[in-house]
């Protein structure tokens, strides 16, 4: 007897896809776990931090990536945003050493040097759409940082390719999409010529570096030579390759892109906030640019990144899929349920963030994170699936906010309309216009 989804569960099906944030928000008034059907798929919403915290730590090994992730192999393949199990321990232990904390602070030179070089572009006065700005300078961080390569020239290709992935995004979290997949479609045929263009940039600098495997430091370079020897002596295959490098070269840019987007919004919104970020600046770096050793001192910048991602966290919804029957609270989750963890319901809870929609930057003080439950904010995930990537993203957000800030200060659009895009990541649908005033312009005028 075939079985058809109820009204109920096609209503959800339909909001999923079109206002996600006011469905999650709907689910969240009913509890800390909420059983509802999306088509005939039976989900959980999991709504406390505790209950998060199960899922994430307390019994990771129930559960395994959603489906929406699993579909995302198609373009990632084996990655460590897509891989499961031994294959993703694997994996980490391998990449692992490019994101040592100590390795990481050799990038930041990198990081300020490609934020002046684009900001030097600049015109005071100018009208700007930051989130491409940003688009391109995390691009050619990444590129530098972890494959030793300028891959600037490559900005506008990649960009142009993730807005595809994005449009694509609602195709891939229908039901049956794995049917739909097989058909030639317009958007298919679309995502096999992203996948196409992307594979050829990741190819070519896996082909130079086999040419010439001079050790450089980098990611890519350790991947290249890393041997598993806590297994069977594994190395990467150039598949494998590809694979992880794509996934850190499109998440690694994409995330702190879209963070640093939201950020600079904040600052045009809230001038006296802006204002306290800027005067730590001028007090701690003087006139000269911020360096590594400069972040302990950076405190109010790093709490108005972390504002910024609390506020808009770039990786919005968390999917798991239970692979084995777990108590969460007083509810059953049977096999087969999707559950699923909202960064952006928790990080708006009033239980934990008074005002949750107000920017307020000393909400990250030790003292305050001191007095509420860890996994009331957890803009990178949490247990043995932490973004491998967030020191790195931590970095580069506070010095790329400072580099910029120092110089420029940013100043609402009037007529630009600002809509959140629930897509693989939160970002602005429209972009993000603002416009720039030169700091020394506007201290001249004072």
């Amino acid at each position: 007897m075939i079985r058809f989804p109820s009204p109920v569960a096609i209503r959800n099906l339909q909001q999923l896809r079109r206002e996600p944030l006011t469905l999650l928000e709907e689910l969240a008034t009913r509890g800390d776990v909420v059983p509802f059907r999306v088509g005939p798929q039976m989900m959980m919403l999991v709504n406390h931090p505790d209950l998060i915290r199960e899922v994430l730590v307390t019994q990771h090994r129930s559960f395994v990536k959603g489906r929406v992730l699993k579909r995302a192999k198609r373009l990632l393949g084996e990655g460590l945003l897509t891989s499961e199990g031994e294959l993703h321990l694997r994996q980490r232990r391998l990449m692992q050493p490019a994101f040592h904390r100590q390795r990481i602070a050799t990038y930041g030179d990198t990081m300020v040097a490609v934020a002046e070089a684009r900001s030097a572009r600049w015109q005071d006065g100018l009208v700007l759409d930051v989130s491409r700005e940003f688009m391109a300078i995390t691009l050619q961080i990444v590129g530098i940082t972890l494959f030793s390569a300028d891959t600037e020239a490559d900005a506008d290709e990649v960009f142009a390719a993730m807005h595809d992935l994005v449009a694509m995004f609602d195709l891939a979290v229908l039901p049956f999409a794995d049917w739909l997949f097989a058909l030639p479609l317009p958007p298919v045929r679309r995502f096999q010529a992203v996948k196409a263009r992307l594979d050829a940039i990741i190819y070519r600098l896996i082909a130079q570096r086999r040419a010439n495997p001079v050790n450089r430091g980098d990611l890519l370079s350790l991947l290249l030579t890393a041997v598993d020897h806590e297994g069977d002596g594994y190395r990467m295959t150039d598949t494998q390759l590809r694979d992880e490098l794509l996934t850190i070269f499109l998440a690694g840019h994409e995330t702190t892109a879209n963070a640093l987007t939201w950020a600079l919004y904040l600052l045009a919104q809230y001038p006296s906030l802006a204002a306290h970020l800027t005067a730590e600046l001028d007090t701690v770096l003087g006139g000269r640019k911020p360096t590594v050793a400069d972040l302990p001192k950076l405190t109010y910048t790093s709490w108005f990144v972390a504002e910024a991602l609390r506020l808009y966290p770039p990786a919005w919804l968390i999917g798991r899929r239970a692979i084995a029957p777990v108590t969460l609270g007083d509810v059953r989750v049977a096999p087969d349920t999707i559950v699923l963890l909202s960064p952006w319901l928790m990080h708006h809870d009033p239980h934990f963030f008074p005002e949750p929609y107000h920017c307020d930057p000393l909400r990250h003080t030790p003292e305050a994170q001191a007095q509420r439950p860890k996994f009331a904010f957890f803009p990178f995930g949490g247990g043995p699936r932490t973004c491998i990537g967030e020191p790195f993203a931590w970095m580069e957000g506070i010095l790329v906010l400072a580099t910029l800030a120092q110089r420029w200060q940013f100043l609402p659009v009037a007529d630009h309309p600002v809509v959140l895009q629930t897509g693989i990541t939160l970002r602005p649908r429209y972009g993000m216009q603002l416009q720039l005033r030169e700091r020394r312009t506007v201290l001249g005028a004072a």
